[in-house]
């Protein structure tokens, strides 16, 4: 657990020690007594466990399905409000670029009148850096708990942007390789990538409405906010459009995959078919000596199987001369 205070008058973040003792943090709770009218506490938690939310939810008058919600995760990003706090459920996300993989997890954001809470589940933690940039934007702390909000959700859209550039730069790689005269199978490549934008739009889309109220003028924050929830709401969109767009594209680089492998396999086809009717002359003729007639008159004839090899050889020779004028071999 991490919890500072900002304090108005000073523009600083007054760290709190936050050392467990006794299944809790006395300090925290301690000085979130005394916060003064100027002052809100941001309390940052790391997938804790029931007990460990429970303590700072009966402090903080959480609903106990809020509190559910944060402990278990895997929610859909929404926003709820619970008398005077809004809940805030949002999806992070990362590209690991040795898979390809587009990972995510799950930031439960908490705006009381006097705190923010924060809670943290997966590897990526966008209050480390919504925290350093509002150390370095005190006109943007000054808002109160909502400019954790804004901060937070701000990290979380960046790295969208950056993993979409990320997914665009393997389908681009992907396309060129579809595209390319080599015969290489990439059906599972170009599923997986699929599989991972799929997965990026199911953060990206639901927290479009989400964000887009915020970027009005709400009677209960001030409207000084409004501004920055409409830059990121922006870039939220932005995002979408681009998740959506490689989403289409990849369903035709799929098709055209698919089509490319479709003609090999007629190639394939074709070129067995033609051997075959190449090999059926010689077959025909040397099953017609191998019927062992009574009086065949040419095997009496000094040239007879020459001639005959002759034919065979001919015979062989056109149809292959034909099916390589007609694209077969």
């Amino acid at each position: 657990m991490e919890c500072a205070i900002y304090q108005e008058q000073t523009d600083e973040w007054e760290q709190i020690d936050c050392r467990q003792e006794d299944g809790g943090c006395k300090a925290t709770l301690a000085r979130l007594a005394e916060l003064k009218p100027d002052e809100f506490a941001w309390i940052r938690l790391d997938e804790p466990g029931q007990e460990e939310l429970q303590q700072l939810a009966e402090h903080l008058h959480l609903h106990r399905l809020a509190v559910e919600d944060a402990v278990h995760a895997h929610q859909r990003p929404k926003s709820e409000r619970y008398g005077d706090v809004l809940a805030v459920a949002v999806k992070t996300l990362w590209f690991v670029e040795r898979t390809s993989d587009v990972e995510t997890g799950e930031v439960m954001i908490f705006l009381g009148p006097s705190f923010a809470l924060t809670v943290r589940h997966g590897a990526a933690d966008p209050a480390a850096e919504a925290a350093r940039r509002l150390a370095q934007q005190p006109e943007l702390a000054r808002l109160g708990p909502v400019s954790v909000l804004h901060a937070v959700t701000d990290v979380v859209v960046d790295a969208y942007t950056r993993a979409a550039a990320q997914v665009r730069t393997d389908l681009t790689e992907l396309e060129r390789c579809v595209f390319s005269p080599a015969r290489e199978d990439l059906t599972e490549q170009i599923y997986s990538l699929k599989r991972e934008v799929v997965e990026f739009r199911e953060a990206i889309q639901p927290l479009v409405p989400v964000l887009q109220p915020f970027a009005t003028p709400r009677p209960d924050w001030p409207h000084e906010v409004a501004p920055y929830f409409r830059d990121v709401a922006d870039h939220l969109t932005r995002a979408d459009a681009e998740v959506r767009a490689m989403d289409d594209l990849l369903s035709s680089v799929l098709d055209a995959h698919l089509a490319k492998v479709s003609t090999w396999q007629n190639d394939d086809m074709r070129r067995i078919s033609a051997w075959a009717a190449i090999f059926a002359v010689p077959t025909m003729v040397a099953g017609i000596y191998g019927m062992n007639f009574a009086h065949m008159p040419e095997l009496d004839w000094r040239y007879g199987y020459p001639c005959a090899l002759a034919v065979m050889a001919l015979g062989a020779g056109f149809l292959y001369r034909a099916f390589r004028r007609n694209g077969w071999l």
